[in-house]
């Protein structure tokens, strides 16, 4: 094999890898979308904002399901027709959700919003692995969940951004158009990938390799505890930037873009250093997270600057969770109950924030977020001194 032909194999297996992180990308992109929408949302579809944020809930509890479940049930199939098939579920859910009439339409089309959501991003995390050498899979998975975790900080900003033009149901319409392109990308760049017989190898394994060992529990508990908190208050901040802040349609776009930017950037900055060390990593995010959100009652300004430190702190935490499952070893099923606990969580934190917003304040929700993202960190420390002290 010539050097040229050797270059062009290495460029088609990136160019794989940019599809799949693209595609993670969309299907986060797709569960975020209400976020920003919200409040148009509720006033078109007749239900209160505590309400309207069930379009958050129902696709994250859906997504916590199916990713196990698909993980069983699909094992035998080639990973690349279960991802083209998955996206092409994404269009068609987003596509109902622009088009539903009332609240229960569009509760059943965030149902298959999940099912999409759950399934591709259990089956993509661990592709790095697959598709490119062995000393280049660290970057490789880093891209790959690069698309959950710039999803997770520039999807909502770009929802809103379009919807300012032509309502919210544009967002979806964009989102499932960009499905369909994806649909494209992933039959024309992933090769066949039928499935593996054991767990896939992962960077600096520990010792432990059962899917459910101490590694994985406690990695699942901080999934839960940071994920919840962060969306028990997010789902929720354009009701308190308009309500408490006092911030219109053009500040709240903006600064949603400000926290997107210092969220890619967090993104970016902690990858590195959580494949070296997770647990440090995560600590110093989630206090990140913790301090933005109490600033944002406190202060009771404009709050840009606030933002932009709690999107640096959650721009990283996806990829520090993702890096630290896999150092347990756990494979395939390891990263299908992680992405189960982390989309359970959105849910169940959109959930609390909804509760708290209609039952008490839109200002609760920052004070519960602030709450969780406290305990999170402390029980990272606490498991951290018990490995360096051996009990």
């Amino acid at each position: 094999m010539t050097v040229t032909d050797v270059s062009g194999a290495v460029r088609a297996r990136w160019l794989a890898v940019a599809s799949v992180g693209v595609g993670t990308f969309t299907v986060v992109t797709s569960e975020m979308l209400p976020v920003g929408l919200l409040t148009s949302m509720a006033a078109d579809l007749g239900v209160s904002p505590g309400t309207a944020g069930m379009a958050m809930s129902a696709p994250g509890l859906v997504a916590a399901v199916s990713a196990p479940l698909l993980a069983v049930t699909a094992r035998r199939t080639d990973r690349r027709v279960l991802l083209i098939g998955l996206m092409a579920l994404l269009a068609v859910a987003n596509l109902a959700a622009a088009l539903a009439p009332s609240h229960p339409v569009m509760l059943a089309a965030r149902v298959l919003t999940g099912v999409s959501i759950g399934g591709f991003w259990a089956f993509a995390a661990g592709l790095g692995v697959r598709l490119v050498p062995e000393p280049s899979v660290g970057r490789a998975t880093s891209v790959i969940l690069g698309g959950v975790s710039v999803a997770s900080v520039l999807g909502v900003p770009a929802g809103t951004f379009v919807s300012s033009f032509a309502g919210w149901r544009s967002a979806f319409v964009a989102a499932a158009v960009l499905a369909l392109v994806l649909v494209a990308l992933l039959a024309a760049t992933l090769p066949p990938l039928k499935p593996q017989a054991g767990p896939s190898p992962s960077p600096a394994p520990d010792k432990r390799s059962s899917w459910l060992s101490g590694p994985v529990v406690l990695v699942l508990v901080l999934t839960t505890l940071t994920v919840s908190g962060h969306f028990a208050a997010y789902t929720y901040v354009r009701p308190f930037m308009e309500q408490v802040a006092g911030a219109g349609p053009a500040l709240v776009s903006a600064a949603l873009l400000v926290y997107g930017a210092a969220g890619v950037l967090g993104n970016f900055a902690a990858g590195a250093r959580a494949a070296r060390n997770p647990q440090i990593t995560l600590i110093v995010l989630v206090l990140l997270m913790a301090v933005a959100m109490a600033a944002l009652v406190l202060v009771g300004l404009p709050p840009l600057a606030a933002l932009v430190v709690w999107g640096l702190g959650y721009g990283g935490v996806g990829v520090t969770l993702q890096l630290w499952i896999m150092r347990s070893g756990a494979g395939e099923m390891g990263t299908a109950l992680y992405v189960g606990a982390f989309n359970v969580s959105i849910a169940l934190g959109s959930f609390i924030g909804g509760r708290l917003t209609d039952g008490l304040s839109v200002s609760a929700v920052m004070w519960a977020g602030a709450a969780l993202t406290l305990l999170s960190a402390a029980v990272a420390g606490i498991a951290g001194r018990s490995r360096t002290s051996g009990s």
